[in-house]
């Protein structure tokens, strides 16, 4: 009867597997990145360090230094480093999460079929995909962090929230990434990485608003720029670099809502396509 109790006993405090695999299961994805990351990262320090902070200095002061002298009432009395760092921070971030979203994803699904490996095993499709994210944001907060420091070197800030811009950068990066893991989990091969990159990833870079106020371009190109994720993040990091949150806090609340919102819904496409490959092999 003792051991019988002690057994019940046992089966009492034995953890609820459900929620063991939904923790421990997304943590073995996450540190599957981790160690792909510990072999390639120093191919990513140029990239993902060094050309944004060459960008802030060719451009923030190289060019601004001529930009200034114009004195340029579109940009409401900054200076252009000002104006153009907390755009380059998201823009940044926005890059780093697509390419994250994209070969990444594809060769765990394609190339070396370690996401299947994974599928055989207790991980779920879901810890798949939440553990993908997780370590994009990881990534993501690394690459701000860095720049966020450096902007502030360069005295580019003009408010302490500075330290609430990086999130922002960051649920800017995932409103891409997320998207476009989707996608990159109906795809076979890497081709049309190249149109994405091109055609989307690109123009957003060069036409949401991080270089020049959208206010210069055409009337009918604006609203273009008002529907990219990347503006919406720009915007929300220039607010909280410039301390001028407070005094739009609705559309600082809009901005957020729309990250959030692209987000939610890339995760939920995520991990139907995820799953659908998994599943079909």
């Amino acid at each position: 009867m003792s051991a019988l109790a002690g057994a019940e006993g046992a089966r009492v405090t034995t953890p609820d597997p459900r929620i063991v695999s939904g923790w421990s299961t997304m943590a073995r994805v996450v540190e599957h990145r981790a160690l792909q990351y510990r072999r390639t990262f120093r191919a990513s320090i140029f990239g993902s360090f060094g050309i944004p902070v060459l960008f802030l200095t060719a451009m923030g002061l190289g060019l601004g230094g001529y930009v200034d002298k114009s004195a340029d009432a579109a940009l409401h009395g900054l200076t252009y480093l000002q104006f153009l760092a907390p755009g380059l921070l998201a823009a940044t971030v926005m890059q780093t999460g697509s390419f994250e979203a994209t070969f990444p994803i594809l060769g765990g699904l394609q190339w070396n079929k370690v996401f299947h490996a994974m599928f055989s095993t207790p991980i779920r499709p879901a810890d798949i995909v939440y553990g993908n994210v997780a370590w994009i944001a990881f990534r993501l907060s690394l690459v701000g962090a860095v720049f966020g420091i450096v902007i502030v070197a360069f005295g580019a800030s003009r408010s302490a929230l500075v330290v609430l811009a990086v999130p922002a950068a960051v649920l800017t990066g995932l409103a891409f990434a997320t998207p476009i893991m989707a996608f990159t989990a109906t795809q076979r091969t890497p081709d049309r990485f190249a149109t994405l990159f091109r055609f989307g990833v690109t123009p957003l870079f060069l036409f949401s608003g991080t270089f020049f106020p959208i206010e210069s371009l055409p009337s009918y190109l604006q609203p273009i720029a008002w529907l990219s994720p990347l503006w919406h993040g720009v915007e929300l990091c220039r607010m909280l670099m410039l301390g001028t949150l407070f005094e739009t806090p609705l559309l600082a609340l809009v901005h957020l809502l729309v990250l959030v919102t692209l987000t939610a819904v890339g995760i939920a496409f995520a991990l139907r396509t995820v799953e659908a490959r998994l599943v079909k092999g």
